[in-house]
C-alpha cells in the first residue's frame, strides 16, 4: 500500500492563498455572505453593549432610585437580549446554508475533475486517498466554510467592541485588567504552531487508514486465499496506532493550553478586582463600572480562548483545503482541444508510427502502424505484455501517445471531443465492472434516452432472454457490488448487451469470451457476428480459434507488430503465430 506523507502546508488559519480560492466559491452566494457579515457585526455590537447597559442600570437608575427609568432600561435590555438571540439564530442558519452550498459546489467540481483524469493518474494514486479527498477532507472543510471562518470574524469584532466600551468607561481598569494579555497571546501563538503540524499528521493518518481499509476489503479474496489475515491485521494495527498517536498529539497540546489560558484569564480578573475595589472605595469608580468590567473581562478572554479552540477544526480545514485545491489544480486531466462533435461515420482506424510508454523507463509500443478498413475485423494476438490492450486504451484516449498519430475517418482522434470519440467506440473488456444497481441501470448507465425496447432487442440479439427472465425482477434485479451474485459468464453477457444498446460504429472485444464457458460461448458467437455486421472491429483474443474469420491478424511481441496477414497466410509462415497455434493445440489435447 502506498502511504501518504505530510505535505508542505502553511497551516495558517488565515492563509490568504486558500481564502482567495475559497472566495471563488462564495461568489454565487454573495448576497447570503454579506448578509451574514452584517448579522455578525450587529450581533457582536449588541453582545458588547449589554454590560454597558447593565452599568447604566446600576449606577444611574438603581442608585438614583429612578423606578420609571429602571423599568424602561430593563425593557430595553430584554429587547436587546431577544434581538440578539434572533440575530444569532439567523446568523447560524445562514452560515450553515452558505457553508453547505459551498461544500456541495466544491465536491461536485472535485468529482467532475477526478473523472476526467487520465488512467495513468489512477495507476499511481490509491483509491482510498481519493475517497478521503472527496468525502473526509470536504466534510472537514465544511466547518471552515460555515461556522469556523464566520466565528473567528465575529470573535475579533466582539473583541474590538469590548475594548472600545472598556476604554470609554475607564481606561485605568482596562489597562490593569489586560496586563496578562501578552502572556495569553504568546501561549496562543505557541499552541497554534504546535497544533499545526499535529493536525496535518492527523489528516495524513486518516488518508492512510482509508486507503488501507479500502484496498484490503476490495482484495479480501486474496487475503483469505493466502491466509494473510494475521499479517494484514498486524499492518492495520500499526496504521491505526499511527492514527491514534497523531490525534493524541493534538489532545496533549489542548490539555496544556486550556488550563494555561484559564489561569491567565483568572490573573486578569484578580488584578481587576484588586485595583477596581481600590478605585470604588476611593470613589474614583462606581460599583456598576466594576461589575460591567468583570463581565467584559469574561467576555474578552472567552473569544480569545474560542479562537484557539477553533484551531481544532480550522487547522484541519486549512490542511484539508490545501489538499483539495492541490488535487483540483492537478493537470492530470486529459487535455483536449477537440471540437469535432459529429459522430464517426465510417469507422476507418489508422495507427501511424505510434510510440507509447506508461512511464519514462519502459516502452510499451514502438513504431506501431496498421489500418483497419471500415466494416472490417482486425484481430490482435500475442503473449501477455505484448501491448495488445495498450492499443485499445490509446484508441479510446484513456492514455495519450508520446509520438505518432491515431486517426479515425482520416481525423486525428485528438480533434474529436471525448464524448464523441468514446460514444462511437463500443468496448467489451475481459474484466466486466458492474455497479451496485439494477440490471437496467447497469446496461444503460443511467442514459434515460435508451428505452426498454432497445434493451430487449439487444437481449434478444445476444440470446440472453432466459438468463434475464430467471433473475428475480428481470431488468429490475439488483446487482450486488461488482456483480458478486452473478457468474463471470453472466457479467460478460451483460457487457455485450450494454455495448449493443449504445450502437457504436466501432466495436472492440478485449478477450471478451475468455470468462465464458464453452457452452455459453457457442450460444453468443452468432450474436457476436451479428454485432460485427456493419461495424469496424478490433478483436484481442487469447483463444486463436475465435479469430480465424478476421480480415487480418496482427501478431505482436514486446510492443512491435512482428507478423500480419490472414489466418491461412500466417499458418503458412514458420513464425510466432504458428507457434502460438501449436502451443494452444497441444494444451487442448
Amino acid at each position: 500500500m502506498q502511504k501518504e506523507v505530510s505535505g508542505n502546508v502553511s497551516g495558517n488559519v488565515f492563509d490568504i492563498r486558500i481564502l482567495r480560492k475559497l472566495y471563488q466559491y462564495v461568489q454565487p452566494y454573495k448576497g447570503l455572505f454579506y448578509l451574514q457579515i452584517l448579522l455578525t457585526i450587529t450581533g457582536a455590537g449588541l453582545a458588547a453593549f449589554k454590560p454597558y447597559l447593565i452599568q447604566q442600570v446600576l449606577d444611574v437608575y438603581i442608585v438614583e432610585k429612578n423606578l420609571s427609568g429602571l423599568y424602561l432600561m430593563v425593557g430595553i435590555l430584554v429587547a436587546i437580549l431577544v434581538l440578539h438571540a434572533i440575530l444569532q439564530y439567523f446568523d447560524t442558519y445562514i452560515a450553515g446554508v452558505l457553508g453547505q452550498n459551498i461544500i456541495r459546489d466544491i465536491r461536485k467540481k472535485l468529482f467532475q475533475h477526478i473523472i476526467q483524469f487520465k488512467l495513468s493518474f489512477f495507476d499511481k494514486t490509491p483509491i482510498g486517498r481519493l475517497v478521503t479527498r472527496n468525502i473526509s477532507d470536504i466534510e472537514t472543510l465544511s466547518s471552515f466554510a460555515s461556522e469556523g471562518l464566520a466565528g473567528i470574524f465575529g470573535d475579533f469584532l466582539q473583541l474590538l467592541f469590548i475594548l472600545g466600551f472598556m476604554f470609554y468607561m475607564d481606561w485605568r481598569l482596562t489597562l490593569i485588567s489586560l496586563c496578562p494579555l501578552p502572556l495569553l497571546l504568546v501561549s496562543t501563538y505557541v499552541f497554534k504552531e504546535r497544533i499545526k503540524e499535529s493536525f496535518n499528521n492527523v489528516r495524513v493518518a486518516v488518508s492512510n487508514l482509508n486507503t488501507f481499509v479500502q484496498e484490503h476489503i476490495s482484495g479480501m479474496t486474496i487475503v483469505q486465499l493466502f491466509t494473510a489475515e494475521h499479517r494484514e491485521y498486524t499492518k492495520f494495527k500499526e496504521i491505526n496506532a499511527q492514527h491514534r498517536d497523531a490525534n493524541l498529539d493534538s489532545v496533549k497540546y489542548y490539555s496544556i493550553y486550556f488550563p494555561v489560558a484559564e489561569f491567565i484569564g483568572s490573573l486578569g480578573l484578580i488584578l481587576l478586582m484588586w485595583w477596581g475595589a481600590y478605585l470604588v472605595l476611593d470613589h474614583s469608580a462606581s460599583p456598576g463600572v466594576l461589575i460591567s468590567f468583570i463581565m467584559y473581562l469574561s467576555m474578552f478572554f472567552r473569544p480569545i480562548r474560542m479562537i484557539a479552540d477553533r484551531f481544532n477544526t480550522l487547522q484541519m480545514s486549512v490542511v484539508s483545503s490545501d489538499r483539495i485545491f492541490t488535487l483540483l489544480e492537478d493537470a492530470s486531466a486529459i487535455q483536449t482541444d477537440g471540437q469535432a462533435r459529429q459522430g464517426i461515420q465510417e469507422g476507418k482506424i489508422e495507427f501511424q508510427n505510434v510510440h507509447f510508454q506508461y512511464n519514462d523507463d519502459k516502452k510499451v509500443l514502438e513504431n506501431v502502424s496498421f489500418t483497419v478498413e471500415p466494416g472490417k475485423t482486425v484481430a490482435i494476438v500475442g503473449a501477455t505484455g505484448a501491448g495488445k490492450t495498450s492499443i485499445i486504451n490509446l484508441l479510446n484516449r484513456l492514455y495519450d501517445i508520446q509520438s505518432g498519430d491515431i486517426l479515425i475517418d482520416g481525423k486525428n482522434i485528438q480533434t474529436y471531443t471525448l464524448p464523441t470519440l468514446r460514444s462511437s467506440i463500443g468496448l467489451v473488456l475481459q474484466d466486466v465492472f458492474l455497479f451496485s444497481d439494477t440490471i437496467r441501470n447497469n446496461i444503460t448507465l443511467y442514459d434515460s434516452s435508451i428505452t426498454d425496447e432497445q434493451i430487449k432487442h439487444a437481449i434478444h440479439l445476444v440470446g440472453a432472454e432466459k438468463f434475464i427472465d430467471r433473475l428475480p425482477g428481470g431488468l429490475d434485479y439488483k446487482v450486488m457490488e461488482r456483480g458478486a451474485t452473478l457468474s463471470a459468464g453472466q457479467r460478460q453477457i451483460l457487457s455485450f448487451i450494454r455495448v449493443l444498446v449504445f450502437n457504436p460504429k466501432i466495436l472492440v472485444l478485449d478477450e471478451a469470451t475468455s470468462s465464458i464457458d464453452s457452452e455459453t460461448e457457442t450460444l453468443i458467437q452468432q450474436a457476436i457476428h451479428k454485432m460485427m455486421e456493419g461495424r469496424t472491429c478490433i478483436v484481442i483474443a487469447h483463444r486463436l480459434s475465435t479469430i480465424q474469420h478476421a480480415s487480418r491478424i496482427l501478431v505482436m511481441d514486446k510492443g512491435v507488430i512482428v507478423e500480419s496477414g490472414t489466418h491461412d497466410t500466417l499458418m503458412q509462415q514458420d513464425g510466432l503465430y504458428q507457434q502460438l497455434q501449436q502451443m494452444q493445440f497441444a494444451q487442448a489435447k
